[in-house]
Parts: C-alpha cells; sequence; structure tokens
C-alpha cells in the first residue's frame, strides 16, 4: 500500500479534455491488457472525434513525443509526473509539444486521431496512468477510480494543478519571456503556399513552434518554424529530410520564420523539426504514408 507521503505527492490526475467536456470511455479493446482506456465523445461516434482537444492530466515533462510503430501507439505522447508516475496518450493525430518540455495541467499537448501503423483504428484517445515501475493501473480521475470497463465521464480539467513536490535534481532556469509585441503576421499555411495542410507540429516553450505540412496534390512536405511574435529578432532554424536524401536546412536571425523548406516525400518518412533561441525539436523518421 501506497505511504501517505506517496499518495500526498500524487498528482490530482484529471480528464485529458477540456474542461467540461463529456467523454466515454472504455477498456474493451482487442489490444488491451486491462487497464488502458479508449476514449471517444460518444459510444459509436466512428471518426467523429478526429481533431479534437486532448490536454495533458496532470502537470509534468514530456518524455516521448514521437511516431512509434511496432507498438501501435502511432502519435505518442508520454508525459512523466511529479511522484514517477506517466500518462500517454496515443494514436493522437498531431502533437503539439516536443519531448522535454514542461506542460501544464490542463495544456493543450495534441490532436484525437486513428494513427497507427499496426492497428486500422476509428478516431480515439487511447490513454494509459502508469506507476514509476512502468506498470499500467487503474486510472483515477478527480480522485475517482475509473469505473472499468466503461463510464461517461465529464472533465473537471479546469486549470488546476498538480500537487507540488521536490524535484529530483536542481531545476533549470526558466527561459526569459519573449519580447513584447505583434502577433507574427504569417501563418505556416501563408508561408508554405496554396495546397499545403498541417499534419503535424510541436512547440518550442513560449517562442513559437516548428510546423510539417504536407500537399495531397504535389506530394511534397514543408516545413517552416514561426516565431510567436515579439519585437527584434532571434536565432531561427527549421530543417526537413527525406529518408535516404540530403538534409535540408534554414537558420539565421529572423524576426518571424524560418524555411519554407519543401521536398517530395510521397510515401517515404520524414524527419523535421527546428529551433528557437534555446528550444529545440527534432522528430524521429515518421509520417511514412
Amino acid at each position: 500500500m501506497a505511504s501517505a507521503a506517496a499518495r500526498a505527492a500524487a498528482p490530482n490526475f484529471q480528464l485529458p479534455f477540456p474542461c467540461g467536456e463529456t467523454w466515454v470511455g472504455s477498456s474493451g479493446s482487442y489490444a488491451h491488457t486491462g487497464n488502458e482506456i479508449d476514449f471517444n465523445g460518444s459510444a459509436n461516434d466512428g471518426d467523429g472525434d478526429l481533431g479534437r482537444t486532448v490536454v495533458a492530466a496532470a502537470a509534468g515533462t514530456v518524455e516521448i513525443s514521437a511516431y512509434q510503430t511496432g507498438n501501435g501507439y502511432g502519435n505518442l505522447i508520454k508525459i512523466r509526473h511529479s511522484d514517477g508516475s506517466a500518462t500517454l496518450y496515443a494514436h493522437l493525430n498531431t502533437r503539439s509539444v516536443a519531448q522535454g518540455a514542461t506542460v501544464a495541467q490542463g495544456q493543450k499537448i495534441g490532436a484525437v486521431g486513428k494513427s497507427s501503423a499496426k492497428y486500422k483504428v476509428a478516431a480515439h484517445l487511447h490513454y494509459e496512468q502508469r506507476s514509476s515501475s512502468g506498470a499500467i493501473v487503474p486510472a483515477v480521475f478527480n480522485g475517482v477510480t475509473f469505473k472499468y470497463p466503461g463510464q461517461k465521464v465529464k472533465s473537471n480539467n479546469c486549470g488546476g494543478s498538480s500537487t507540488p513536490s521536490k524535484p529530483s535534481q536542481p531545476s533549470k532556469p526558466s527561459p526569459p519571456p519573449e519580447p513584447a509585441g505583434s502577433p507574427n503576421p504569417y501563418s505556416a499555411g501563408k508561408v508554405c503556399g496554396a495546397g499545403f495542410k498541417e499534419i503535424d507540429s510541436a512547440s518550442l516553450a513560449s517562442y513559437g513552434r516548428v510546423v510539417l505540412m504536407y500537399s495531397a496534390a504535389t506530394g511534397k512536405n514543408c516545413v517552416v518554424t514561426l516565431r510567436a511574435g515579439g519585437t527584434g529578432r532571434d536565432n531561427v532554424s527549421a530543417f526537413l529530410e527525406v529518408k535516404g536524401k540530403s538534409r535540408q536546412s534554414d537558420s539565421g536571425s529572423y524576426q518571424y520564420y524560418a524555411g519554407p523548406l519543401r521536398a517530395a516525400a510521397a510515401r517515404t518518412c520524414v524527419k523535421w523539426g527546428g529551433s528557437i533561441g534555446s528550444a529545440r525539436y527534432e522528430s524521429p523518421f515518421e509520417h511514412c504514408g
């Protein structure tokens, strides 16, 4: 049994969806071993939840933000929490946070999807709570254990925070805030051009984000790193690497963005990423379709 100190340090996990939303959870998938949960907006909604917002169930550090193949998770985010426990969010359509990022409870981390290289699935969120040893444990939301094998649950993820605890190592100093100024007037679509649609992105702390786009008409990917805004310039970079080919990159002291970098990559894996100041993101080879 967990000690009183361990229970006190445990995060107050909330549903991984915005405040007030109601979702149906089920542990009945044939691929499940017991305590995993698949979430949908209703019991039988097909792909109706595709693109809906997924948020962090508790504050923590992003341990994994990547596309995974052999385990069937597809786009996966794993967040490590203050007591050593972890939450996993799988099959995402997009990932909005990079490995190493610190996230707050209720912060958007991605969108509901159906990504999986192993299983053919309808859009849903595959969710797990894991102990510090890695075991998948019964999920608890707002202090109440989920009623397996299925339950309709309303989100109380309304801007609360997890119980703080002492860090296991000295914390790194926070980066300086983005200087005040006008928002970036450019979007990824405006920079990459007509026909490109966003398929993935990663945040770069508070500085901005790097975006991966794809044009079905041309079979090309496009990468652009966008500053959030502010005045002056910063060191900004972007790169795009098609598997088997040389990496393209762009870096410099830019006010608004680095890129665009375009390359033909139909049915070919790509690696992509970028940086703003000290914040960096680099993906594995992914998006191979």
